[in-house]
């Protein structure tokens, strides 16, 4: 038995989930679990300046590396309520972040006591699970749940509050016990009668599509989706936001699908005769649950880990409760005496041609001589020069949405974003603990001004502690999506659309990072290559035209007659 502080017993209960990074920002509620980080030569700890944006690089160290990240808020009250946005985002996309804050004493509950808050209910919309911890001696087991719920399928992220007396009590602990002996890490394969049926209608179809999801990108399994693609000669379209799921150069890649999409990706999956949606809920982002962007007469074959997402928004020939890639590679076998047919081929072979040319198109309508900067020659430029292992995490807003099909993702995971939750301000601080988790890759973080203007100050953490990434801001100098919408639907009448904000480059430079600033197109290429190489944070100003917003979401305003 070991005489330890809740605070020490929980830095223990860390270190025996293997937790090499910590995010958070100290308060006086956890200053118990603060000093005994201070002795865990094993944890690195990442001080940032907000809760919010430490838990965005929870939530990118998380998808980033596949483990728990974790985020320590070390006060109670705004130190907690800083947290909700953050976990929202991570919810959204199933990313299992183990929040800890710092809770109330437990003897001035219900006191109206200084910064109480309810946090038990504050967190329960956004999270798995929530706990508030009622004894030291529990501690240990509130972190085995914790770690447990947050990276059991569907994942997603939990939230322990810890009351300052229970971290600052002493107990006695035993040994803690290690994850695998109390953690399943089994999942679950296809029913061999579903596996059967979906099989048989995959060999009589004449356009067959894959459609792959987070569940096939957050597993790594892209190559039971491209065997099973190759045997089936079917071209495989991505859900919206994870077109990484499969790398960008395979012949049978069509890029992502739905409103926000390719037109040929899109086309796809309006024509299919049978789709096979492999760890994809077919949501908003994929079809605005509309058959506008899905074929209403096609075989829908939903294979999904989470069985309440099956056949949800569409009504499916077959349903498979299981993991996507085992469910791939169990239809692979079903498949193995496959024979080629020729209405498969054409369909293929066309799709193939309609691929290429609109790539071809995607370069050669690319504005690279206008000025101001267009999108699609910016984006152009960045094709031309990142690398084949960057990692990309993006924002939301006019000019990212923009961006997420016009990029190329060589090497899954590569792709971050807000997904579901539409979050700015998210791209940057995600990139940060995409960088912790990843450190052999090149990390770039794609944001509007606003959003980075939101922050900002986190450049010091990027600094402080050598998480070197390159941050292109396309300064457009609005808030863009809404302004779209103001000149599209509203008579042009702006208000709250216009952004001012320092130069971004020289905000960059007092902070100790490198800046760069972009007002020419033939400039990007040469500034964001020397960003890469620079061997500090990078933030590399581009001035992007003001005028050129799209309005994505039109079906919004339709009753406006836009």
């Amino acid at each position: 038995m070991n005489q330890l502080s809740g605070g020490q017993a929980a830095v223990e209960s860390l270190k025996v989930e293997a937790v090499e990074h910590v995010f958070g920002l100290i308060g006086s509620a956890t200053m118990e679990m603060f000093d005994a980080l201070y002795d865990a030569e094993s944890i690195r700890f990442i001080g940032v300046h907000d809760e919010r944006t430490g838990t965005h690089m929870a939530d990118g160290y998380a998808r980033a590396s596949g483990r728990a990240g974790v985020i320590l808020a070390g006060q109670n009250g705004p130190g907690a309520t800083n947290l909700v946005t953050g976990l929202a985002q991570a919810a959204a996309a199933f990313s299992p972040v183990v929040s800890i804050a710092g809770s109330l004493s437990s003897a001035h509950v219900y006191r109206d006591a200084f910064q109480e808050v309810d946090q038990q209910a504050l967190f329960r919309p956004v999270t798995k699970k929530t706990w508030t911890v009622t004894q030291t001696q529990r501690l240990p087991e509130m972190f085995r749940e914790a770690f447990r719920v947050a990276m059991t399928p569907r994942r997603g992220p939990v939230q322990l509050n810890i009351p300052r007396d229970i971290l600052s009590e002493t107990a006695e602990f035993p040994d803690l016990q290690p994850p695998y002996a109390y953690r399943s890490q089994s999942v679950p394969a296809g029913a061999a009668d579903a596996i059967a049926e979906a099989a048989a209608l995959l060999r009589t179809a004449a356009r067959p599509v894959i459609v792959a999801g987070g569940g096939i990108k957050n597993t790594g399994g892209h190559v039971a989706v491209l065997q099973l693609a190759e045997a089936l000669n079917a071209p495989v379209v991505t859900a919206p936001g994870h077109g990484d799921a499969i790398p960008f150069g395979h012949p049978l890649n069509a890029g992502q699908m739905g409103p926000r999409g390719n037109p040929v990706a899109s086309r796809l999956a309006q024509e299919a005769d049978v789709i096979l949606a492999l760890g994809t809920r077919l949501g908003f982002n994929s079809t605005f649950y509309s058959y506008d962007n899905i074929n209403e007469r096609a075989a829908i074959i939903h294979v999904e880990l989470e069985p309440t997402a099956i056949g949800r928004y569409f009504p499916v020939a077959v349903g498979i409760w299981a993991d996507a890639p085992t469910a791939a590679q169990q239809l692979r076998k079903a498949l193995a005496d496959l024979e080629a047919r020729a209405e498969v081929a054409a369909w293929t072979r066309a799709y193939q041609e309609e691929r290429a040319a609109y790539l071809e198109q995607r370069d050669a309508l690319a504005a690279t001589d206008a000025h101001p900067i267009q999108p699609t020659g910016l984006f152009k430029a960045l094709r031309d020069v990142l690398p084949r292992d960057a990692a990309v995490t993006l924002d939301a807003g006019t000019l990212c949405l923009q961006a997420t099909d016009a990029l190329n993702y060589w090497e899954p995971p590569c792709l971050f974003s807000p997904l579901d939750f539409g979050l700015v301000g998210f791209s940057f601080a995600c990139g940060l603990g995409v960088k912790l988790a990843r450190p052999d890759r090149s990390v770039v973080s794609l944001m509007g001004d606003g959003g980075f203007g939101m922050t900002l100050s986190e450049l010091s953490t990027a600094v402080d502690h050598g998480i070197n990434t390159v941050t292109i801001v396309m300064n457009n100098q609005c808030w863009g999506a809404e302004k779209a919408y103001q000149r599209d639907f509203f008579g042009e009448r702006y208000i709250g659309a216009d952004v001012s904000s320092p130069p971004f480059d020289k905000a960059a430079e007092l902070y100790g990072a490198a800046g760069y600033r972009v007002e020419r197109l033939p400039e990007v290429g040469e500034a964001v290559a020397a960003a890469l190489k620079c061997g500090k944070p990078a933030v590399v100003d581009v001035a992007v035209d003001p005028a050129a917003l799209y309005s994505f979401r039109r079906d919004s305003f339709k009753h406006r007659g836009g």
